[in-house]
Formats: C-alpha cells, structure tokens, sequence
C-alpha cells in the first residue's frame, strides 16, 4: 500500500500561516502588557481614593467630636457607612488610637482590633498598604486624627478591595480583547487576500520549488550559447546572460542591468528593432564584428510588462553563404561555359564532316586561346590563389549577366603576400560582395563593365572596384553601408546587406572604406586594409576599386 506524501505548503500559504501567528502573538502581548499596566494603573488610583477618603474623615471636625464622646461608635457608624456609598470604597475603619474599631462594615466587628498597620499612623504618619483583613486582600490607607495640639486621638483607615480592582480591569481587558480579536480577524483577511495574490504570482510554488527554479534559471542562462535579453516596460535591462553580453559586445552584467538599452552603445538599427514595440522575427543586423538575428517578443498580461530578446550569431554562416552563392555562381558559369563548349564541340565536329578541317583547327585553337588569355591574364595580374579564383568565378557569372569585368593592368597581389592576420575568408567577403554590386548597378548600361583593381600599397591592400552604373548620389554616401539601404527592388533574399558587411570585415581589419563618382560615370569603391608591418612597398604595388549596389 503507497502511502500518499503529503504535499510540501505552498510559499502564500506559509506566509499566510508566518503572519497569522505574528499578528497573533503581538494582539496578545498588547494585551498582556495593557492588563498588567492597566491593573498596576488602577491600583495606583484606588490607593489615591483610599488616601483622599481616610484624610477627609480625618480633617472633619464632626469626626474629631465624636472621639471624646462616651460612645463614638453611635456617631460615626452611619456617618462611616454613608461614606463608603458616597466615595465608592469598600470600608472606612475609625479607631482608637490602639487600634480598637469604633465603625466598621460588618457592627460584629465594631469593638475589635483592627487588623492591620498602626504604628506609624500612631506616631502621626499616613501611610499606604496593601493587605489582607476581614475583608480579604484590599490596598488601603492609615492616617492619625488629631486635635489642636497635634496629639493623636483616633485613626481613620479607608480601603478597595483588590477584587474590585480587578473586576474593572477585566471589563477594560475585556474590552481590549474584542478589540483586538476584530484586528486580527482584519489582519487575517488582508493577510489572506495579500498572500492569494501572491500564490497567483508564485503558482502556488513553494519556497524550496521557488529555490530550486531559480537555479535552475542560471544554470540554463549560462549554458546557453545563444544570447538572451529581457527588457522592462521602460525597456531598460532587466537580465542579460553571458552569450547576450558576448554578442552584443556590451561590458560586464552588473554594468549593463538597469541601464536604457538606447545606452549600451548599440548600432542605430539594432537599437531601433530592441526598442520596437511589435515582435520582430528573424531580423539579420549587424555589429561592429557580428551578423545577428534577432527575435523579439512582448511579454504582457493586461499590460506590456517588457520584452523578451534572442540572439543567434551568424557571423561564420552568412561568410559561408557568401561564399556559397559565389561557388554557385561559378558552378551556373562553369554549366554555361560547358553548354557553349558543346556548341562549339558541334560546330568543329561539323566543319570536319564538311571536309573544312583546317577551319575547324583554326576554331578550336581560336577558343581556347580566348580562354586561356583571361587565365593568363587574372593569374598574371592577381596570384593570390583564393583571390585569383575568386575574380575567375566572378568574371564568368559577369559575362553571363551581360557585364565586362575587367582586372586592371595596375594590379599586382603575388602569392604569399597577405599576411595571416588578413584572412582569405574577410577578403573574399569585402572583394566579392562589392564585384556583386558592381554588376548589379552596371547590368543594362551601356557599354557595361566592371574594372577590378587591387595592389600593395607599402603597407596597405588596395582594392578598387569601379562600375559603369549611375553612380551613387552623393547625399546616400553614407547611407549605402547601412543594413537594409538599397534603391533595387527587394529580391526574394532581401538587398542592402552586401555593403554592410563590406564595412564590417573592413572595420573589423581596422582599414577604410570610401565611395566616389568613377571616371566611367559610376561609381567606384575603394578599400585600404593594413597589411604585417614587416611588408615593404617594395614588395608590391597595385590599387583596386569597388562599387556597391546604391
């Protein structure tokens, strides 16, 4: 048979229960504390009335006749009784001064010995006590009644029962009680309703499930790899982890909390897409050293209460697309190129057939002497292996687009040149986006070409590309590096992200980039990178221009 474990209290619930007993303990030792003062109060204030009574009888002149009477007691006896109901005490003694009773509440008292404190009453003191006699346990006052030479004739004792006392502090407790039973029954219920909101935002959770969860959390935000960020409604950052710091290059956590993201510094689109108020889904921005996407989604309940921000880095994806889309370019070349050799192949194959051998052999070698001069020509000007089959593919795809690309005869990068810190990976990012636009902006002009230029400079890679497009318009100088600019038509992909990482593998190499009105019409590119200072001028020279899609 299972036994059922009972389920762990929910952390609403033992708050309700921590409360409940605080506001109980503190309504009890209220109390306590009011009944002990008020009782302490109350006994201080009938020793006050017992002493104010006992003087009065004393002071009376009546009084001080009947004690040379033969017989007191017929004089003050209903004179003691109709104080008593008038000062509300319970007894008013008048003695000899041996301390023999002439009144008393009780006549088979009268004519004995008063039990009590005389002796500094007889030597003409007053005092104060509290103790028990015939009556029981009473707080009580002795005072002398003397004539006119001071020599005491009688003592007057007037008294409240402490169980008087106490009987009115209990109404007052009493009283206090209800009072506080009501406040805490009001604490009870605001306390219920406090902590029923509180189960609402807990879930019902626990302390140790709360606990739990909240490890759980930063173990998850440091593992992950992806960056996360969460905005408040004032969109400022409320948690970062470490992949969200890593990637949007910002310092360290306790930094960053609480700040506008407006002030960390970031791009102005990426800025702009984190400050938006509608989500936004697989947006490609950029950094100073990184291609993110970027996903953003609000997070309310009745109200925005903040967003929600992932980032995924695709910096080495989008440099192997990149690079993909230039392989598949060259492969769409390359099948071209093999469709036109089929044609030329059929048209030796027929000259043959018609007896015309001679022409034939004057074909085939007139194409492939065409074929090897561009060869001859790329690898002459540009050794460079990854550079030299960059221009290749990209001289192929011009041509079946219609556009002339052209290495100029000023170019000149051997083999071994680029140092390690420069990669080839960066270089055909910066080179191929911009031939990319290049082409773009000259397709349908006329005479349309495209001249690539690229040397050393002493210690800096030039690279120039120049087209015979429309050139750019001198008030989008700047505009035309930023993600998302383009005067084409959007294509399926989306333009206006080519020249955007040209500027970011530039930044990130610490070299320049610059736009200018080429000698064609176009407009041309330049890119200066800084090469390994061990590099003299000597080694090469050479300049390259670059014209990007505007």
């Amino acid at each position: 048979m299972r036994i059922p474990v009972p389920r762990p209290r929910s952390l609403a619930t033992q708050l309700f229960a921590m409360q409940a007993v605080l506001i109980a303990v503190l309504v009890a030792g209220y109390a306590l504390f009011t009944y002990v003062s008020d009782k302490q109060q109350a006994e201080d204030a009938a020793r006050r009335q017992a002493l104010a009574v006992a003087r009065s009888i004393a002071d009376a002149p009546s009084v001080l006749a009947a004690t040379r009477t033969a017989d007191p007691s017929a004089q003050l006896q209903p004179y003691a009784l109709r104080v008593m109901r008038d000062a509300d005490v319970d007894f008013v003694t008048i003695m000899d001064p041996q301390g023999i009773r002439w009144t008393h509440p009780h006549k088979d008292e009268i004519g004995k010995h008063f039990l009590g404190n005389i002796e500094q009453s007889q030597h003409g003191e007053t005092i104060t006590e509290r103790y028990k006699g015939t009556l029981g346990l009473s707080v009580r006052a002795v005072t002398p009644i003397e004539d006119a030479d001071k020599r005491v004739v009688g003592l007057v004792s007037a008294g409240i029962k402490v169980k008087a006392i106490s009987e009115r502090v209990q109404g007052q407790v009493s009283a206090l009680l209800s009072v506080a039973a009501g406040a805490l029954a009001l604490g009870a219920i605001g306390t219920y309703v406090v902590n029923a909101r509180l189960r609402r935002h807990t879930h019902g959770m626990n302390a140790t499930q709360l606990s739990r969860m909240h490890d759980y959390h930063q173990a998850a935000l440091h593992a992950v790899r992806e960056g996360l960020l969460m905005l408040d409604g004032q969109y400022r950052v409320a948690l970062i982890n470490d992949g969200g710091r890593e990637l949007l290059g910002v310092g360290p956590e306790g930094e960053v909390v609480g700040r506008s993201v407006a002030d960390l510094g970031l791009p102005g689109p990426l800025t702009g897409a984190l400050l938006a108020s509608e989500p936004r889904v697989d947006e490609v921005h950029l950094t100073a050293d990184r291609v993110l996407v970027v996903n953003t989604s609000p997070v309310s309940g009745g109200e925005r209460r903040g967003t929600v921000v992932t980032l995924r880095d695709v910096t080495e994806l989008q440099s192997l697309m990149g690079e993909l889309d230039s392989e598949r370019g060259f492969t769409q070349a390359l099948r071209s190129q093999a469709h036109e050799a089929a044609n030329r192949l059929h048209t030796v194959v027929s000259l043959i057939e018609l007896g015309r051998a001679e022409e034939a052999v004057d074909f085939a070698t007139a194409e492939l002497e065409l074929a090897q001069a561009l060869t001859d020509q790329v690898v002459a000007a540009v050794s460079e292996p990854v550079l030299a089959a960059l221009l290749l593919g990209k001289t192929a795809q011009a041509n079946e687009r219609g556009v002339e690309l052209v290495v100029s005869e000023d170019s000149r990068l051997d083999d071994g040149l680029l140092p390690p810190t420069l990669p080839a990976r960066d270089l055909v990012t910066i080179l191929g986006n911009l031939i990319d636009n290049a082409v773009d902006a000259a397709q349908g002009s006329i005479g349309a070409r495209v001249t690539v230029t690229a040397y050393a400079e002493g210690t800096e890679l030039v690279m120039r590309v120049a087209d015979t497009g429309t050139g750019v318009d001198p008030a989008h100088a700047e505009l035309v590096f930023q993600r998302g600019f383009s005067t084409k038509p959007a294509g399926p992909g989306g333009r206006g992200l080519g020249l955007a990482l040209v500027r970011q593998a530039v930044t990130r190499q610490e070299g320049t980039l610059t736009v200018a009105e080429s000698e064609e019409g176009g407009a041309v590119f330049e890119v200066r990178l800084p090469l390994d200072p061990g590099v003299t001028p000597a080694a090469a020279t050479g300049r390259a221009t670059v014209r990007g899609d505007a």
